[in-house]
């Protein structure tokens, strides 16, 4: 937890109390149905809680955006950035039932109302986003096409809306035909050694109604 604080000092006291409970509620749970490894629960702040507040790093969302994680997994990044900006609302989306098992009873077991869980494939979704984030989970080819016309017309952040991906190793061949695509190295944020090769990605994506 002094990691969460040392990079982001300012959180009020739900913010630290909400991000404190993060890993009984997690441990608590992976020992029932197990989402994330052994040797990351025991890291879980900085590999999984961290990690997902690099994309706070980058930007801070207004009030009132809408976001969709999209193959969530146990809950990141959107729980931990659900805590970060209150008043805006995260949709988190995975297709295997078992893992948002858990990100159910850990958003039930914080308290977060801005969160909503649904188990489905992506492009069955049908809403409109400011920004679609996740942590990896395709190719961005892949993942481009999977969330074709879920981003909002309506520019409210300083970031264009699109696409914000955390993603590690070398991303050159991936991403050569995306001309307007942004890389963050995640350790310009971040002095811990696991952060070196992690970058987030930001794909701005032209509204198509």
């Amino acid at each position: 937890m002094e990691l969460i604080l040392k990079y982001f000092p300012d959180l009020t006291d739900d913010q630290i109390s909400k991000f404190q409970k993060l890993e009984s509620l997690y441990q608590d749970w992976n020992l029932k149905i197990n989402v994330v490894s052994r040797k990351d629960i025991d890291e879980l702040y900085l590999r999984h809680v961290l990690h997902s507040l690099g994309i706070a790093k980058l930007i801070s969302f207004k009030d009132g955006s809408k976001l969709m994680d999209v193959g969530t997994g146990g809950g990141f990044p959107g729980i931990p950035l659900a805590i970060m900006f209150p008043e805006c609302s995260f949709h988190l989306v995975d297709s295997i039932a078992k893992k948002l098992k858990v990100v159910t009873e850990v958003v039930e077991g914080l308290g977060l109302t801005n969160v909503k869980v649904t188990h489905s494939r992506v492009e069955e979704i049908d809403d409109k986003y400011d920004f679609i984030v996740s942590r990896a989970v395709a190719a961005m080819p892949t993942f481009v096409h999977w969330t074709k016309g879920k981003i909002a017309k309506t520019q409210q952040n300083e970031l264009k809306n699109g696409i914000i991906y955390l993603k590690g190793g070398d991303l050159t061949e991936e991403l050569q035909d995306y001309k307007t695509v942004s890389i963050y190295d995640l350790n310009d944020y971040f002095e811990e050694d696991f952060f070196d090769t992690k970058k987030i990605v930001h794909l701005p994506i032209k509204y198509k109604g």
